[in-house]
């Protein structure tokens, strides 16, 4: 029977960066708070965390390359809310922003947890960002911290 290697939900001992957009900040806060109280809930200590903010979401990439390059984390958690306007723009800016982050998760070897939202209206933002374990951020973190212990076991 094959081995299966899974990734542990336990933060102790983690340092994680973590790049939030301030634009459509009554959300990207929403998930900022997510993504802490799902670190403080897995033992990552306030002082093993460090939150960079930017002013878009076109901007996550650049800090989060940023972060990566350090060598101090062992995981990215990007957070951001691309709500659809009137024209394409979302869509240009989503398909940019995950290519980039996916980019940067390979070239640096370093997890890269998406908490970037892409919605058709602000209604459905905030459904992604309330205080619950269904906050996008909150998700975003716990993936950071399984990829992280999934690392360390096979790197």
């Amino acid at each position: 029977m094959p081995t299966t290697i899974r990734g542990e939900i336990q933060g102790a001992g983690l340092r994680i960066g973590i790049v939030a957009a301030r634009f459509n900040e009554v959300v990207t806060d929403r998930l900022l708070q997510g993504a802490l109280k799902a670190l403080a809930e897995v033992g990552v200590r306030e002082e093993d965390i460090e939150v960079v903010r930017v002013p878009g979401a076109f901007e996550v990439p650049f800090a989060a390359d940023l972060l990566a390059g350090r060598g101090r984390f062992d995981a990215i958690v990007c957070l951001g809310a691309i709500v659809r306007g009137e024209t394409q723009h979302h869509e240009f800016i989503a398909r940019a922003v995950f290519s980039a982050l996916q980019q940067i998760q390979l070239t640096r070897h370093i997890p890269v947890a998406l908490g970037i939202l892409t919605t058709d209206n602000l209604e459905q933002a905030l459904q992604r960002s309330r205080d619950d374990t269904g906050n996008k951020g909150y998700e975003a973190a716990r993936v950071a911290i399984e990829c992280a212990q999934l690392h360390r076991q096979l790197g």
